[in-house]
């Protein structure tokens, strides 16, 4: 009878098929066509096969410390900018090899079963979760695949970080995609797998459900990986079983360091590394938020989308705010080029040729949602310089502000929601010579309140009524209403901002009232001071998350770490005469 390890290398090698020889088709993303049928029967055969094999090399199957193989842990793997027909796979390993993927197309029903089986090894596993999750992996369920599997080898070198991005065309909307991944090394000795799933978003009019969350303030001011929990709020998220999940910005803080004792006194994970101020420095806190298990595990389950806030390289952060002149940087020295190419190196993100570092984009979920991601530090004026009618100021810049003008007038979805790193009425107080970050004035003069309202101008003039803002980056939960336009009472904007993942918690910052703003829900202490212990900061972490049934009816809520709901509301959608006259058609 085969060892545990050999088992679990038969089981995998039996997923994918035979390498091609030749450095020229190892190069190739895809190596081999779509299976014939009697391949396919075949293929099912060897795959039902090699399950049975899996399962009876029991759930502590892995290699034991020291393995003589040396088999390479498996990839941590995140599928992001996911399409109706595409997506972008990210893999990253510890060592140079070829990361080996094999994808499966399956439609929602084997999906819907296999999600049941993990919830229920879930509810069953060691209560050891790190060491479960590496190692105690539930049984697949088999079922009829919608499509042959795809295989693709994707070489991984030091020059990346180990890292590559594969994007994956020809997909079907709205069905859902499993994927196994293993890195082979030079010794050609096939590593651990790993493996996850992802659903492709719906047709554009197709009138489907949708599950979003999201999350910002990640690894902030040292509320690092608790030594115990880790990043406990990802299992929240995770176990909600969100379509998709944003990571709306400070999703690492390359400006700040974790130690062994965090601020509210619990053991950490701490780092090595302290502000990130070379390429290696940025890569270090990657590789550290992901070695969370929870991440990794969401990561490896749904769609993901990311853009940046400050703290992805230092606070404040702009084109002319990218620089620090006190050690551990160095004078003059522009952080902001390399933060980028950290950001887009260790996350989905797609790059086109075109426009290699644009972070704005769109994604389209059905007929029922539109989500704009926008880019609020690489293209903004100043932060100091006052915002004036002679010389208003930009976060966006031209070619953005234009793109999200023209999505709010053409797009045809039910709803349109806009993902804002910097909230719309909410800004820290500063000097006037340091400036605010942003949108809002306050009580001051250099914020971008003039290119919000023109923005919201755009909105009411073409109907856009019942806009949805989702935000984050204050470290604290709220939800907003407002009534921008005296004249327009019917234009209405809410804003929910998600409480922190993991950061120091602070009290409500100040309110510009000048956009008509309504407080429906406030998640913050009285002062951030009277938090003091680990215990009491868990109560103010969280997530935010939006719900869209078939009809069309939005659910937005601010939920807990520990997935407890804290504050709901319901919207219905706009009115069938505004739908007509932008020319919606089902």
């Amino acid at each position: 009878m085969p060892s545990s390890t050999a088992r679990s290398i038969l089981c995998f090698t039996a997923l994918l098929p035979a390498r091609p020889s030749g450095q020229a088709e190892r190069r190739s993303r895809v190596l081999r066509p779509k299976d014939r049928p009697s391949e396919r029967s075949g293929r099912r055969l060897a795959i039902l096969a090699c399950l049975t094999l899996c399962l009876a090399a029991g759930p502590g199957a892995g290699p034991a410390v020291g393995d003589p193989l040396q088999r390479a842990p498996a990839p941590v793997i995140a599928v992001g900018d996911v399409t109706a027909e595409s997506a972008v796979l990210w893999v990253q390993a510890d060592r140079e090899g070829v990361a080996l993927i094999d994808l499966t197309e399956a439609p929602p029903e084997v999906a819907a079963l296999q999600a049941d089986a993990e919830r229920e090894h879930d509810r069953n596993r060691d209560p050891d979760r790190d060491h479960a999750r590496a190692q105690d992996r539930p049984p697949e369920v088999a079922g009829p695949l919608a499509a042959p599997s795809r295989h693709f080898e994707v070489p991984l070198s030091a020059r990346s970080d180990f890292t590559a991005k594969l994007r994956i065309d020809g997909l079907n909307p709205g069905m859902v995609q499993h994927w196994r991944a293993a890195v082979q090394g030079a010794s050609d000795v096939l590593g651990e797998q790993a493996r996850g799933r992802f659903r492709t978003a719906p047709a554009a009019y197709t009138a489907a459900a949708v599950h979003l969350r999201w999350g910002s303030d990640l690894a902030g001011q040292n509320v690092c990986r608790d030594a115990e929990r880790g990043f406990e709020v990802f299992d929240a998220i995770h176990d909600g079983a969100p379509d998709l999940f944003v990571g709306l910005g400070d999703m690492i803080y390359a400006d700040g360091r974790c130690e062994a004792v965090g601020i509210y006194g619990n053991a950490q994970i701490p780092t090595s590394f302290g502000p990130a101020t070379d390429l290696a420095g940025f890569r270090a806190h990657w590789r550290y938020t992901r070695a969370d298990m929870g991440l990794r595990r969401l990561l490896s389950q749904t769609a993901y989308y990311t853009v940046w806030d400050d703290h992805e390289v230092i606070k404040a952060l702009g084109p002319l705010h990218d620089a620090h002149e006190q050690p551990p940087y160095t004078a003059g020295v522009s952080l902001m080029p390399i933060g980028m190419a950290a950001l887009l190196e260790q996350n989905p993100i797609a790059e086109h040729p075109l426009t290699p570092k644009r972070l704005y984009r769109s994604v389209r979920w059905g007929q029922h949602l539109e989500l704009l991601l926008l880019d609020t530090r690489q293209y903004r004026d100043p932060n100091q310089a006052e915002d004036t009618p002679e010389r208003p100021k930009t976060m966006l810049g031209r070619e953005q502000l234009t793109w999200l003008k023209t999505r709010l007038e053409e797009s045809r979805a039910t709803w349109v929601v806009v993902a804002s790193s910097v909230p719309m009425s909410l800004s820290e107080r500063a000097p006037e010579a340091v400036g605010r970050d942003g949108w809002a004035n306050v009580d001051g003069a250099t914020g971008y309140a003039r290119e919000l309202a023109a923005i919201l101008e755009h909105a009411a003039t073409h109907g856009r009524n019942n806009l949805v803002f989702i935000s984050g980056g204050v470290r604290f939960g709220a939800a907003l209403r407002y009534r921008p336009f005296s004249e327009r009472p019917g234009f209405v904007v809410h804003e929910f901002l998600a409480p922190p993942l993991s950061a120091a918690i602070r009290r409500e910052a100040d309110i510009d009232p000048d956009l008509g703003v309504e407080r429906l829900f406030l998640h913050a202490p009285a002062s951030g001071q009277d938090i003091r212990q680990y215990e009491q900061a868990r109560d103010w972490f969280g997530f935010g998350e939006l719900r869209i049934d078939g009809a069309g009816l939005l659910s937005a809520a601010l939920r807990g770490a520990d997935g407890r709901l804290l504050h709901e509301l319901r919207l219905s959608p706009a009115s069938p005469m505004r739908l007509a006259a932008i020319g919606f058609r089902p």
